[in-house]
């Protein structure tokens, strides 16, 4: 098969290997089996601390294998840790077992994070079609947060019934996807850094870092960019807890979470378009400041979920513009190490907010934590406007 043709079927495949990786029956019930299996809010958040500190120090060291080695060769290890991930979970019993598959998990979304956006980056970029990743980037939102939707109707069924029948659902299809990861072609690129061995790799860290570090405006669009979509992915986990807590089924609870889903798949979708409208600074202005409204309103009314939709939305659209702005803003033998820098700072947030947020949680409440967070995201919001308004001078 021509080379041309290859790259456009990575692409397609992508599509493909995007559903499976997020038709994630476990998303939805992780927390609450944790408190089932008698694990507090704090041992919770200090669990996901430990996926959070493991990405921090592997999220740079594996962008720059999918870099030296190959983005498809990142994939494939990437699934294939995850399904060890879930066998580990699905049999433990006490902390420490669950700290390990945690570290464990973290390695699988580490491979995994730079290495797939590469992938589908540089092979439209070979074949002289990297314009059209933002419109391929809402794709593949919507096929994400449609798998996500999916999933978390699948998964609240199946935890219904059984916890150990929706991990070994979420095990075969991880197995499956695993063999699917296969069949993806590695786009050809022209490396700047021929030194190969370990030198090599710490070379390919310093000038990757260095790349960042000379464009300002990068650098800030990074770092807010990863805190919003951190107090989404943290919201998104204790708000499970929560109306557990409240009364709410598995079934009920991955019904509301999959609406989320949806409004976060129809606004990735049409991002392009929104685009056009706000502009791409407008986007980083206005829907931050939707996602921390939206999250006071989860703090003070009775009905937090529905707010909780609100925010998937906005970081939906946020993902989108961010992911694209990045991809044409950095140099293609360096994508997969900067892109899991990006992921780098999302898990240096994740480290010290989530853990916090569960001891608050079991402090004060998660309603109150939940508007204390929103708040928070609110100033920091304001900050951002007022920093991005005085860029345009």
């Amino acid at each position: 098969m021509h080379y041309y043709q290859k790259m456009e079927k990575n692409v397609g495949k992508n599509y493909i290997f995007t559903f499976l990786s997020n038709f994630n029956l476990t998303s939805v019930i992780w927390v609450i089996f944790l408190a089932y299996k008698g694990m507090s809010l704090t041992e919770i958040g200090l669990l996901e601390g430990i996926f959070h500190v493991t990405s921090f120090f592997m999220e740079v060291p594996t962008g720059a294998v999918a870099d030296i080695f190959g983005r498809k060769t990142s994939r494939i290890l990437g699934k294939l840790t995850g399904v060890i991930s879930n066998i580990i979970f699905i049999a433990s019993n006490n902390f420490w077992l669950f700290a390990l598959s945690m570290f464990v998990t973290a390695l699988s979304y580490n491979l995994e994070s730079g290495a797939g956006q590469a992938l589908v980056y540089d092979s439209l970029l070979s074949i002289s079609k990297e314009k059209k990743y933002l419109v391929i980037s809402g794709r593949i939102e919507f096929i994400t947060q449609t798998a996500m939707f999916l999933g978390y109707i699948a998964g609240g069924y199946f935890a219904g019934k059984s916890f150990e029948t929706a991990y070994i659902i979420a095990i075969i299809i991880g197995v499956v996807n695993f063999l699917y990861a296969f069949s993806f072609t590695e786009p050809e690129i022209e490396y700047k850094n021929e030194i190969k061995g370990l030198k090599g790799f710490f070379i390919q860290n310093r000038d990757s870092f260095n790349e960042i570090k000379k464009n300002k405006k990068l650098l800030f669009v990074i770092m807010f960019s990863e805190f919003a979509s951190m107090v989404c992915t943290t919201v998104f986990f204790y708000l499970q807890n929560y109306m557990y807590s409240e009364g709410f089924t598995t079934y009920k609870i991955g019904l509301i979470l999959a609406l989320a889903g949806v409004a976060g798949a129809v606004f990735g979708l049409v991002t392009h378009k929104i685009e056009k409208v706000l502009s791409e600074k407008g986007i980083l202005m206005l829907l931050p400041l939707i996602m921390a409204i939206s999250l006071i309103f989860m703090g003070i009314s009775e009905f937090s979920y529905i707010f909780f939709i609100f925010i998937s939305a906005a970081e939906s659209v946020i993902f989108v513009a961010y992911s694209d702005y990045v991809n044409r803003n950095i140099p293609s033998d360096k994508r997969a190490t900067i892109l899991s820098m990006c992921s780098m700072v999302f898990s240096m947030y994740m480290i010290f907010i989530f853990p916090l947020v569960g001891k608050l949680g079991d402090i004060y409440g998660l309603k109150l934590t939940f508007l204390l967070l929103g708040i928070g995201l609110f100033i920091l919001s304001s900050i951002n406007i007022v920093i991005l308004f005085k860029s345009k001078k």
